[in-house]
């Protein structure tokens, strides 16, 4: 039963996504003519309306490394599906030592989570949802995981289908 999920995006010129910038590393490299200094910037982007990605960026400067990250993760865009402001069903994913639980939250709850978390669920459009990071706070694998999970959240929509069962008014919108 497990298929093959690819809720890949393509970046195109009309999305308007926004980012976010997680976390930014100072990287020293020291050689026989002294220390050399490069940044790492890891960013969220996402339309606040189902697509978010995430992206990694290192330079020189601080604000080179942001936009090779914003760059990367526009290259990295996945879908993902928000009934009524929250996700549909309740999702664990791991990603290296992080491990994530995702579920959703009654109208009004607001995004219940921490960090690197709430960076990638606000940015992807999820304004109420109960989520707790397990395992590793590296914001690295966090993200990733987070991201795995959303992509891997199934429309109830294409479950009724493949179930051949019906859904009521309710449902649908």
């Amino acid at each position: 039963m497990s298929k093959s999920i690819d809720n890949k995006i393509k970046a195109g010129g009309d999305l308007e996504l926004k980012d976010k910038v997680v976390a930014i590393n100072r990287v020293v490299k020291t050689t026989k003519g002294g220390r050399t200094f490069s940044f790492s910037a890891l960013v969220v982007v996402g339309n606040e309306n189902g697509i978010v990605g995430q992206g990694l960026g290192k330079a020189k400067e601080v604000q080179e490394a942001i936009t090779k990250g914003i760059e990367d993760a526009k290259k990295n865009l996945v879908k993902v599906p928000i009934m009524h402001g929250t996700i549909p069903h309740e999702q664990f994913s791991k990603a290296g030592a992080a491990k994530v639980l995702i579920k959703p939250a009654a109208h009004g709850a607001g995004v219940i989570a921490g960090g690197s978390m709430r960076a990638v669920l606000e940015s992807a459009g999820v304004t109420d949802v109960l989520a707790k990071s397990l395992g590793s706070a590296n914001p690295h694998n966090v993200i990733k995981a987070t991201i795995k999970a959303l992509s891997s959240l199934r429309e109830p929509i294409a479950v009724a289908k493949d179930r051949n069962v019906k859904l009521s008014k309710v449902f649908n919108g």
